[in-house]
């Protein structure tokens, strides 16, 4: 397993508490998150999210976050020099691309067949890119069509 990816990936493990606090992408550990991107509260914050684990991981580890400072997870998507892929792996980023330059981003925490396991945040127990908290999700790899985001 790559280093920084499984720190952030334990990281993100520990906010699986984290709850919006009127469901309005607010609330202290929500706004912690977007802090580190340079935003406040009131955005879509799943970017926020895998940005502040990997800062965590990195400072953590005395190294540079690879990680694109970004609220944007197509921005991301495009701004990255890490590898990309089609096929997910334990630690990896997923992407998902929607309608109106929209996207969800979450960690793979394990893959299972034509399955992966997810922690992501700013879902719930739907699935949805815009929920309340962080949560354990399980997603069929066919239906992240944007693709996998690799860092060491």
């Amino acid at each position: 397993m790559r280093k920084l990816s499984e720190l952030a990936l334990k990281i993100a493990a520990t906010q699986l508490h984290v709850r919006e606090k009127t469901n309005n992408n607010d609330g202290p550990d929500v706004e912690k998150y977007l802090k580190s991107i340079g935003l406040g509260p009131g955005y879509a914050w799943c970017q926020a999210f895998v940005y502040w684990c990997y800062q965590q991981a990195a400072a953590e580890l005395k190294i540079k976050n690879p990680v694109p400072k970004t609220g944007g997870v197509l921005k991301h998507w495009g701004d990255t020099t890490a590898k990309k892929d089609g096929l997910p792996d334990r630690g990896d980023l997923f992407v998902m691309a929607f309608n109106g330059g929209l996207g969800h981003i979450g960690f793979v925490e394990k893959v299972e067949g034509d399955w992966i396991h997810t922690l992501e945040g700013n879902t719930n127990d739907d699935g949805s890119r815009e929920g309340i908290g962080v949560f354990r999700r399980k997603r069929r790899i066919k239906d992240i069509n944007r693709g996998f985001i690799e860092y060491l």
